[in-house]
């Protein structure tokens, strides 16, 4: 697929995003006009335990060779959990390159493949947001605390709540 094809098919993907008002809680645009770099808005329903209320901004950068190959998620605003990095990269199956796992974690069938959309993949992360992977974390620390503090966990997400509502 040529650049020209991905880039076609970006722009019927956010049209469908930003007209589709069975997606609550999700919003999407271009960065400086860049098809192929998207900034979205998940905001976060109240019934998530840790995240509920919170408004997220990140970015999806896509490649040239989308859609055979994943885009890069990074929450632009602050979250500490266990599969994002402390950089704000999203670290989730889907998201990682359609090979085999060189460490044997993914099956081929859980990482990317081109049938996934924008969509699927916010909607995704947001699943994950409320049922962390903590067996392979990008933020050990996070993992360590949702596995043997839930209740400091808990308290820290909440304070990232705040900060993405603006109030700390």
């Amino acid at each position: 697929m040529t650049a020209s094809a991905a880039s076609a098919l970006l722009g019927r993907q956010l049209k469908q995003m930003q007209s589709d008002k069975d997606i609550p809680g999700i919003s999407c645009g271009l960065v400086k006009d860049n098809i192929f770099e998207w900034e979205v808005m998940l905001m976060i329903s109240d019934d998530c335990k840790y995240y509920g209320g919170g408004f997220y901004r990140a970015h999806l950068t896509f490649p040239l060779e989308y859609p055979h190959l994943p885009p890069k998620m990074t929450f632009q605003t602050p979250i500490f959990h266990p599969n994002i990095f402390a950089t704000g990269d999203v670290c989730i199956s889907i998201l990682h390159a359609p090979t085999n796992d060189p460490y044997g974690y993914e099956s081929a069938s859980e990482r990317w493949s081109p049938v996934q959309t924008p969509e699927t993949i916010l909607l995704s992360v947001i699943s994950m947001l409320s049922s962390p992977n903590d067996e392979s974390p990008a933020n050990v620390e996070a993992a360590r605390m949702w596995r043997e503090d839930p209740k400091e966990f808990r308290k820290r997400c909440r304070a990232n709540v705040r900060v993405s509502l603006g109030e700390d």
